[in-house]
């Protein structure tokens, strides 16, 4: 337990809120330049979804080291540690446009490593510094963090369409690259909350739930949930530009549409929890995902294309957000550790089903591989339903 701040210190909650922003910058830099490195270095389908797969397994090793090294160092060290791993990530991104051509892919490989490594490692200082800078409003807090990493990914690929219009799209990832370094060093020298003297270090997060029914049901829902996301948003600009020939511009905008649906969604979500249980809204998120899913099929004009993408971001918006909300509620001693674990389940998530669906590209096309693609949210349905389930009996047995 960390002691939360008398007042905010302005640098330190700006440097939190902009490190989270630049974390969705750098999670959609590769997503953003697909077009460009399947031309640049001519990557087939299987090729693209593969480098996400270093991602997936570093974004875990990120998650579970940075659980122990929060006990070792403090939350801070893994803040600017976060940032800096994520410059790094941009600039193996770049360094793809100098290496010799057979190079060009393990280099990319280095680089969603150090993105994935990055985003695990972050996971719990960007998670737990919120609710202690903002005790009475933790969760409006947690979503408004969020919302900025949901900016960054809307903003992402309308800077790299950009930077790559203006015949410049290595000016891309070195823009990331110099921001990352700022944030990294303001990160490492601001004033951020520490531990309480009276925290007992020694029993929060040191035996976290992993015998625990609840905790592998919300980590399979987020995997479940990111081999959503990802189908949606990895594979955006590819599907509106290959298999309905729509212009590169409608493309790049559709994949900047989702994910501005996604940040006005978690805004208008953050408003509706004073009204509306958040367990209700949880549970009907995969329902739109259901629909987007099933109806992406018929986006043959730009209108279409857009309008359904939005669909697509609005349905995926809050509803990670509201799992870690559910499971920190659920587990409030293990907070850090436990919302470390899902972010590395989202990776594995966005990861594998990015790499499973480019692995059946042979066999499927995207038009039918999207209707497909609704047994995600369909499972993550049944999944919660269950998890309620059992949080009700367990609540009619305590008070028997």
């Amino acid at each position: 337990m960390v002691e939360p701040m008398s007042s905010p210190n302005g640098p330190a909650v700006l440097a939190v809120y902009l490190i989270a922003f630049l974390q969705g910058l750098t999670l959609v830099s590769f997503p953003a330049s697909s077009a460009v490195l399947k031309q640049m270095h001519g990557f087939s389908d299987a090729q693209y979804g593969a480098i996400f797969l270093p991602q997936v397994a570093l974004a875990i090793l990120g998650a579970v080291a940075g659980g122990t090294l929060a006990r070792r160092l403090g939350l801070q060290p893994l803040l600017w540690l976060a940032a800096a791993g994520n410059g790094l990530s941009q600039l193996a991104l770049a360094a793809s446009l100098w290496v010799m051509p057979a190079l060009a892919f393990p280099t990319i490989l280095v680089g969603t490593a150090l993105l994935g490594w990055s985003f695990g490692l972050g996971g719990a200082p960007l998670n737990s510094y919120p609710p202690r800078f903002f005790p009475r409003r933790a969760p409006a807090a947690v979503v408004a963090l969020h919302t900025l990493l949901g900016l960054g990914l809307m903003v992402g690929p309308l800077l790299a369409d950009g930077f790559d219009r203006a015949g410049w799209w290595i000016g891309f990832p070195l823009s990331l690259l110099g921001l990352s370094v700022f944030l990294a060093l303001v990160a490492a020298t601001v004033r951020l909350p520490q531990a309480a003297e009276s925290d007992s270090a020694h029993r929060v997060d040191t035996n976290p739930p992993l015998s625990s029914g609840p905790f592998w049901t919300l980590a399979a829902i987020a995997v479940l949930y990111a081999f959503a996301e990802g189908t949606f948003s990895n594979w955006a600009v590819i599907y509106l530009r290959e298999a309905k020939a729509l212009p590169a511009g409608v493309a790049a905008l559709a994949l900047s549409v989702f994910w501005g649906a996604m940040v006005a969604g978690r805004s208008l979500v953050a408003l509706l929890v004073i009204r509306i249980a958040p367990l209700t809204i949880w549970l009907a998120l995969p329902v739109l995902m259901i629909a987007a899913f099933l109806l992406l099929p018929a986006a043959s004009t730009p209108a279409l294309g857009l309008g359904l993408f939005a669909l697509a971001g609005l349905a995926c918006s809050a509803f990670f957000p509201l799992t870690i909300t559910l499971a920190s509620e659920r587990f409030p001693e293990h907070v850090a550790w436990v919302s470390s674990m899902l972010i590395a389940a989202l990776m594995a998530g966005v990861g594998l089903g990015s790499f499973v669906i480019g692995s059946s590209r042979d066999w499927l096309s995207l038009e039918q591989l999207y209707p497909l693609s609704a047994v995600y949210p369909i499972a993550v349905i049944g999944l919660a339903l269950w998890l309620v389930g059992s949080r009700r009996r367990l609540v009619t047995e305590a008070r028997v």
